[in-house]
């Protein structure tokens, strides 16, 4: 199927997130949603009422706080979704630790940790599909994400067999309207949202934020804002520059 991304965004363009995941889903059968926090279980609480065999995957690093998996079985049994657990190459993972410790991001940045945690697995799976969705919102960032549009080709995670489409929904909403729908609709969130916490990754990375600071400071806290992006969106980085 051949799709006019630069036709599509502009269709898209400034739309709400129940119209862009209903085109999404109707323009792609193998598509997969990307769950990791709050914005992502907004999203399959939409698309299970639009289409019941939705693909959800999840990535686990193995360094992810207790809370964060009892939130992730939480979802599973509240949709009764199999939602796939993306796990990092043993081996690769092995010789890091041992190469680096465990600890080594805090001397050396996050890069090469989130590499092989992260951006492989995530690599293989989308691989296998045409498109994916993501839970992204311009004002997480005002570094990394005030360029990025509803929809467009993924330059990180296309591949010469396979041109790979990225959708952001919720590109456009504040994070009280994220947490506005799901009061409103009862959906499951991490009980680390509770203890001060806002953009959630994995436990050693991540820590609450205090009072008026921005809900990704807590993120990586000991680098620069600009360089808040795992790999996953690290197109958002490219873009920029």
């Amino acid at each position: 199927m051949t799709i006019n991304i630069e036709q599509l965004q502009a269709e898209l363009a400034h739309k709400n997130p129940r119209f862009i995941l209903k085109k999404a889903l109707s323009l792609f059968d193998n598509i997969a949603i990307s769950f990791s926090g709050a914005e992502d279980v907004v999203l399959i609480d939409m698309a299970a009422s639009i289409r019941k065999d939705i693909q959800v995957f999840c990535l686990d690093t193995g360094r992810l706080h207790p809370e964060t998996y009892r939130f992730i079985e939480k979802v599973r049994k509240h949709y009764q979704l199999d939602i796939e657990l993306l796990t990092p190459d043993r081996e690769v993972l092995d010789g890091f630790v041992k190469r680096k410790g465990l600890f080594s991001f805090y001397e050396d940045g996050h890069e090469e940790c989130c590499k092989i945690r992260k951006v492989e697995p995530l690599r293989r799976r989308l691989a296998n599909v045409d498109a994916w969705i993501t839970g992204q919102r311009r004002d997480q960032s005002l570094d990394t994400r005030q360029d990025i549009p509803e929809v467009h080709v993924d330059s990180v995670f296309s591949t010469a067999k396979n041109q790979l489409v990225k959708f952001n929904p919720l590109l456009n909403w504040k994070s009280a309207q994220v947490w506005d729908y799901i009061e409103a609709n009862q959906v499951p969130y991490n009980e680390l949202h509770n203890k001060g916490f806002t953009s959630i990754g994995c436990e050693p990375c991540t820590r609450a934020i205090l009072p008026n600071e921005h809900e990704r400071a807590g993120r990586w806290w000991w680098e620069e804002s600009t360089k808040k992006e795992c790999g996953l969106h690290v197109s958002n980085i490219k873009e920029m520059r």
